[in-house]
């Protein structure tokens, strides 16, 4: 048994590993702010399951808030920290640019000191795979170098990866930062776009197509991601011992700190999706093309080389099952 800190555990995918965690026998305190970003209805439902685990117990707190969150470190002590709290959202971060500094700059620092402080074994954070930003070389690797961000979502993740080093640099706290590719499946979040196509769908509603369907991303299934959380989490971070400052390995460093792709390692058209869709619901999309939004990628292509081989895993599931088990999900718990 573990004694794991999750913070997001309200939200889609820390929602998802702490139930993995807990089924496997580990301990979890989890941490969560409730924000409304999205309804709060879903993250208490997400909650509300938990909550049916002995092992489990919440704390309704903001990164930000350093004392409050120190006050939970010192309560858990925790082993292995996974932090995926953050605000979310590229589109989000062009009009309510304070939201992302709040949470994903000044509240990962507070974590970083309190996993600093309190003797934690290992640092697990989400990146994600915007950072690449105006990279066009794919699939996108973590050996590219990442420094032209096309939003401040990005930048604040980029951000995080960098004062993660730092930590493991300063005070030899092993890190490892996971770029996330596109995540989906059951209990996920209202504002992506398989649930935002589900939804308009089903309730005769066009939805907005964006670069006009010229767009492909990198879709991956939730169990997909929480198997690489877990694999990564249990495999410490340690030196590259072939790092060499003249010639710098963005994803790794003489300090025990490592990044990791997590995605399916499969391109696909935007439009491919909307029919996996239309077929699953039985319905045909009314469909509002619109030029590309700002701040967005044409397309996200993940190289899962490092994952492969340092912990054995590529993301698999085909996107077929995945919207298969989505829409199902979204039914059920929408009762249509």
């Amino acid at each position: 048994m573990r004694r794991y800190l999750v913070t997001g555990t309200a939200g889609f995918i820390g929602y998802h590993l702490a139930e993995r965690l807990l089924g496997r026998g580990d301990q979890v305190v989890g941490v969560d702010n409730i924000n409304d970003y999205y309804d709060v209805r879903l993250k208490h439902a997400r909650l509300e399951r938990l909550s049916r685990h002995a092992n489990h117990r919440f704390e309704k707190v903001d990164l930000a808030d350093r004392a409050a969150l120190t006050r939970v470190f010192e309560e858990a002590r925790p082993e292995v920290v996974v932090n995926l709290a953050a605000q979310a959202g590229v589109r989000y971060s062009l009009t309510n640019p304070h939201a992302y500094v709040q949470s994903n700059l000044v509240g990962f620092v507070n974590v970083l000191e309190a996993c600093r402080h309190h003797a934690v074994e290992h640092l697990v954070y989400a990146s994600s795979s915007s950072v690449y930003g105006a990279n066009t070389t794919t699939p996108f690797s973590v050996h590219d170098n990442v420094d032209h961000p096309l939003s401040l979502y990005a930048a604040s993740k980029k951000a995080n990866e960098l004062m993660a080093h730092t930590y493991s640099h300063l005070y030899r706290l092993p890190t490892t930062g996971l770029r996330f590719f596109t995540v989906y499946g059951p209990w996920g979040r209202p504002d992506m776009a398989m649930f935002l196509f589900t939804k308009a769908i089903l309730e005769g509603r066009p939805i907005d197509v964006f670069n006009n369907g010229d767009m492909q991303r990198d879709f991956t299934y939730i169990d997909d991601i929480v198997e690489g959380v877990v694999r990564t989490a249990d495999h410490v971070a340690t030196p590259n011992p072939g790092w060499s400052g003249a010639a710098p390995d963005p994803g790794t460093s003489n300090a025990p700190y490592r990044l990791y792709n997590i995605g399916n390692n499969s391109p696909v058209q935007l439009m491919r999706l909307i029919g996996l869709i239309e077929s699953e619901l039985g319905m045909e999309a009314r469909k509002n093309f619109l030029p590309m939004q700002p701040g967005d990628v044409p397309a996200t292509y993940a190289d899962v080389d490092a994952l492969v081989e340092d912990v054995g895993f590529k993301p698999s599931t085909p996107l077929e099952v995945g919207v298969r088990r989505f829409v199902a999900w979204y039914r059920e718990y929408h009762g249509v």
